[in-house]
């Protein structure tokens, strides 16, 4: 790993592996909680810029977690090649949050108009696109698909996201499970090779991009 001299650095390290407390000493682990908790949403956010786009064949899928021992969702979107296209945790699993998660992964800088959208057969996806199409959100010609199997990559690339997640043995508030969900996906993105000119098996490189984002010079 790339590390600097400063304490800075130190703790966008942690942000960019998330789940590092869970092997050290509880005090350091609540010091390290405290990092993730500021800087993950940050770094999803200033990596947003430097994502390749995506392609236009979206699989949709959500998946749950823990928060106060109540099922929270994250929904997610990926490419038909596997590429984090966006993700968004909701406290329901209804047509509502449906429709918000497909504005956000359709709005966000970098990625096209689908051509189609997969999901299963959860009765809300019909609903919100119809909604979105009624008010002009997404163009007629954008297909919609329930077919199970072809979701499958989506279901395979939840596994990386939940064996994260798990380490924490739920969350105490949303907001600190939102928080950290940003980090853990936006580290995936990153890992997975969706960062442009940053190779998929690059650690070093990736390393140093998440310094750079920061402002800091790795040595």
């Amino acid at each position: 790993m790339i590390t600097t001299g400063n304490s800075t650095s130190n703790k966008i390290s942690v942000a960019y592996f998330p789940t590092l407390g869970a092997s050290l000493q509880s005090s350091h682990t609540r010091c390290i909680w405290r990092w993730v908790q500021a800087y993950a949403p940050e770094l999803n956010k200033r990596c947003r810029p430097f994502l390749k786009p995506t392609n236009k064949s979206y699989r949709i899928d959500e998946t749950y977690i823990k928060v106060k021992g109540q099922d929270k969702y994250l929904y997610r979107a990926l490419d038909s090649t596997g590429q984090t296209i966006d993700f968004l945790l909701t406290a329901k699993r209804d047509a509502a949050a449906a429709k918000r998660f497909l504005v956000k992964a359709i709005d966000a800088s970098g990625n096209p108009m689908p051509r189609v959208i997969n999901v299963d057969k959860n009765p809300s996806y019909p609903a919100a696109m119809e909604a979105l199409k009624a008010d002009g959100s997404i163009p007629r010609r954008v297909a919609l698909r329930q077919c199970k199997y072809l979701n499958n990559l989506i279901e395979q690339d939840h596994r990386a996201v939940k064996k994260r997640v798990w380490l924490a043995k739920g969350y105490g508030s949303f907001q600190s499970a939102w928080r950290t969900v940003q980090g853990i996906e936006t580290v995936n993105m990153i890992r997975k090779g969706r960062v442009k000119w940053l190779a998929k098996r690059d650690a070093l490189g990736q390393a140093i991009f998440i310094n750079f984002l920061f402002g800091l010079a790795a040595v």
